[in-house]
């Protein structure tokens, strides 16, 4: 059996870090799916044309490779974020990038994912399924001090109404919204450093390993 493991949860709680270090030390290939999201939002600004236009991110959608997204250095800015939440909420969108994930989940021996449907759309069978989730004041202050770091103003207040905008259109879109898997355990990192958080989901994946009898 496949060791694929689903991270999901809301913005700036932690899931991407934690799922990253859960694939180096598993050792398995991790996608980084809110990433193709934004990856699309910010095709369809640079095309000049409106992320109201469903059509223009569907068809940025059917040509997007994950490969060097990571390495892509506009798709962190609070624009992209923001872009990848609305074009997000397109049903045409995520058909168009369910297979590239579904794929990606499926390869031999196992695959780490994080995102905001992974348990329950893209990857359900999947063996170990964490939610990570933070209380939005802390998610806040952590973008907040990521994008000051890079020389992005932006006030904590702004940052805070944009973590509670975002998380309200994540979890209300009629098409795969954010939601805890039923059998996903929840890991809620408000006051966990990442080496205790990493520690707390490494646990929980560990159960699930025994569980299977791997």
């Amino acid at each position: 059996m496949s060791l694929i493991i689903a991270v999901d949860g809301p913005a700036a709680s932690g899931k991407g870090t934690i799922a990253s270090r859960l694939a180096d030390h598993y050792g398995l290939p991790y996608l980084d799916t809110g990433l193709l999201y934004r990856a699309v939002g910010m095709r369809v600004l640079q095309s000049g044309k409106d992320l109201s236009d469903e059509a223009a991110a569907a068809e940025a959608a059917q040509t997007l490779s994950p490969d060097g997204l990571s390495d892509d250095a506009s798709l962190t800015t609070g624009e992209a974020g923001e872009a990848a939440s609305r074009v997000a909420a397109y049903p045409a969108v995520r058909t168009a990038l369910l297979k590239l994930q579904r794929d990606f989940a499926a390869q031999a021996g196992g695959a780490v994912l994080d995102g905001r449907d992974i348990g329950t759309v893209i990857a359900p069978e999947a063996m170990a399924k964490l939610f990570v989730t933070a209380s939005a004041e802390v998610r806040a202050e952590r973008r907040w001090k990521q994008l000051n770091a890079r020389g992005i103003e932006i006030s904590f207040e702004e940052m805070l109404a944009d973590i509670r905008k975002r998380d309200a259109r994540d979890a209300g879109r009629d098409s795969a919204p954010m939601v805890q898997a039923d059998d996903a355990i929840l890991l809620d990192t408000s006051d966990m450093g990442i080496e205790a958080a990493f520690d707390a989901a490494r646990r929980i994946v560990e159960t699930a390993r025994a569980k299977h009898g791997l």
